[in-house]
């Protein structure tokens, strides 16, 4: 029951942030003295609303996102009034529009970086020194875990006929970091693994530090059945095996207080804004991996989510007390949805603003060269890749919302 809350609570946060969006177009719109009709929550059925200041504010049936009706943004609009036509936005200079559709994702960056200096002062954010990849991992010192068990014919969980782990028969413990087997040197965990590979199975000796204290042991490695460690895919054989794993000390997240945060705000300001482009770039070639899961594949974490997906894994991070991993979730889509508003195509609000400058940038051309000014961009020609965009980006929300209906991510 708590998590479905928890995710209710998410969604939610995801409503205030959409409409923070919008709230940023109507502040900045009605501070120029644009005109602005309208300001609701939601869409569909009026539940309730209020005018003021001659604009209608209010909340609507369907809560998925939001709107703020701006009256003439394109010369294009029809519906702009007698009255309303000097207020019409597509008349004010390019500067002033600028701000006003830029607004929107400038409210969504500062959510994304008041979520970033939180994280970081009081709950926590991800230790970026913490090894990521196989590399980093292989790099690390060999400070080990201890397994219970050694499975002889694959990797997998501790059966009960399964043998005692040889490292913990001989009373290595977590946290002793290898130095040595057999006399052979030992630096990284690359090479604990691969100077173990290399020793007969039986008896041997390894030595060891604790709290700084050397120590030697002598184990009895046992053989096991594994493939190549640079070809995970190749021909099994034996080889020896010790029983641990890797133990990092790097803590995976760690918190700045309040005053070191604002730093590490604009540290990781930077980190998500590249985790982002890196995510989006992955976009295209996961369309497959996306299909595949609806259609009973194994869903790749990888995948893109809608914010179907999102609310889910927000209210599963919140039910398991993962309170760091709930806004990180929340910080990233912010700065997500603030990048992607930003693409120079319409409707999004980077198109708009990339013709405004381009209008602009042609009049002065047009001026240098003492051609006539060749006006507005006709919007209407603009339509055929208007809806080509909304067809493709609706097509692409239908396969995330199904594919995290049927098929979600999950935490654990």
């Amino acid at each position: 029951m708590s998590r479905v809350l928890f995710t209710m609570a998410f969604a939610l946060a995801i409503l205030v942030s959409v409409s923070l969006h919008e709230a940023g177009h109507l502040i900045t719109a009605k501070r120029f003295g644009m005109r602005v009709t309208q300001y609701f929550v939601g869409y569909g059925p009026t539940i309730f609303s209020w005018r003021r200041g001659g604009t209608e504010y209010g909340l609507k049936a369907i809560p998925l996102g939001g709107f703020c009706k701006i009256v003439g943004m394109t010369p294009a609009d029809d519906d702009v009034a007698p009255a309303d036509q000097h207020r019409v936005m597509w008349r004010f200079p390019v500067w002033k529009r600028t701000v006003v559709m830029a607004s929107g994702v400038t409210m969504q960056f500062l959510l994304a970086i008041v979520g970033l200096w939180f994280a970081a002062a009081f709950v926590g954010v991800p230790n970026l020194d913490y090894p990521q990849t196989q590399a980093e991992l292989a790099a690390q010192p060999a400070a080990i875990v201890v397994g219970d068990c050694v499975t002889a014919d694959a990797v997998r969980a501790c059966a009960p006929t399964d043998p005692v782990s040889p490292a913990k028969s001989a009373g290595l413990r977590d946290g002793d970091v290898l130095t040595a087997v057999n006399g052979v040197p030992i630096a990284t965990y690359a090479d604990m693994l691969r100077v173990i590979r290399q020793t007969t199975p039986g008896p041997a000796s390894v030595a060891y530090t604790r709290d700084g204290q050397p120590g030697t042991v002598r184990v009895d490695l046992s053989a096991v059945r594994r493939a190549p460690l640079d070809n995970p895919t190749g021909p099994v054989g034996t080889v020896a095996a010790l029983g641990v794993g890797l133990h990092v000390s790097a803590p995976r997240e760690v918190t700045f207080g309040p005053i070191g945060a604002f730093g590490a705000t604009v540290e990781y300001s930077g980190w998500m804004a590249g985790q982002t482009y890196e995510a989006a770039k992955r976009i295209p070639s996961k369309v497959p991996a996306l299909w595949r899961s609806i259609t009973g594949a194994e869903r790749d974490p990888d995948t893109p989510v809608s914010v179907v997906g999102v609310s889910l894994l927000g209210g599963e991070a919140a039910s398991l007390g993962l309170w760091s991993t709930v806004l990180m979730i929340f910080i990233g889509l912010n700065v997500f949805m603030g990048f992607f508003n930003l693409l120079p195509l319409l409707p999004l609000d980077g198109g708009h603003i990339a013709i405004a400058w381009f209008e602009r940038a042609r009049s002065w051309v047009a001026a240098r060269l003492g051609r006539p000014d060749p006006g507005r961009v006709d919007y209407l020609k603009m339509m055929p890749l208007t809806y080509a965009v909304i067809l493709i980006g609706g097509a692409f929300t239908l396969l995330t919302v199904t594919a995290d209906v049927v098929n979600p991510i999950t935490i654990r």
